[in-house]
């Protein structure tokens, strides 16, 4: 008796450390980081980059990047990934972000001349990121090509730390 006791609770232990090491104990797992790199002189970037589903439960790679450059001031751009083949933007369009209680913004295509590939789009939100509320999520439209488009929801930790990068001074 004894004996199956202390296998069962062997067992537990077990059980218990692998599943903290796994990190299954843990309901909020780190999704991003924001980072910062000097990626010439005079020339720095700050991005924070997250992986979010849309609609469909398609994955994104979703970039929010800020490059100040000496003399020249700064740009702030949302670049959003899908695997190839799977959606392929419509270029120029702008990207619709509509907040929680309706208002929807409009930011300008950067890729309008010609994108990387297909499945990139990126978009200028210098003048769009300080007008997103601070309290709630926001959904994105993605244009996509045959005049099609995929929403996206950004949750607020998300929208938040896009705010801090827009107005943290570097």
């Amino acid at each position: 008796m004894i004996c199956n006791l202390r296998k069962i609770l062997s067992l537990l232990i077990c059980g218990l450390i692998l599943w903290l090491f796994l990190g299954l104990g843990n309901p909020y797992p780190a999704v991003a980081a924001v980072s910062q790199m000097e990626e010439a002189p005079g020339q720095i970037l700050v991005r924070s980059r997250h992986t979010l589903q849309d609609e469909t439960g398609k994955s994104w790679q979703v970039v929010l990047f800020k490059r100040l450059k000496a003399g020249e001031g700064e740009s702030l751009n949302l670049r959003l990934v899908g695997f190839p083949g799977v959606a392929e933007f419509s270029h120029p369009q702008p990207l619709e972000i509509t907040a929680a209680k309706g208002e929807a913004l409009t930011a300008a295509d950067r890729f309008a001349a010609g994108a990387p590939a297909a499945n990139v789009g990126e978009w200028d939100l210098l003048e769009i990121l300080p007008q997103l509320p601070k309290n709630s999520p926001v959904r994105l439209s993605l244009p996509l090509g045959q005049n099609q488009s995929l929403k996206m929801r950004v949750p607020l930790p998300v929208v938040l730390e896009w705010q801090d990068i827009a107005t943290r001074k570097y």
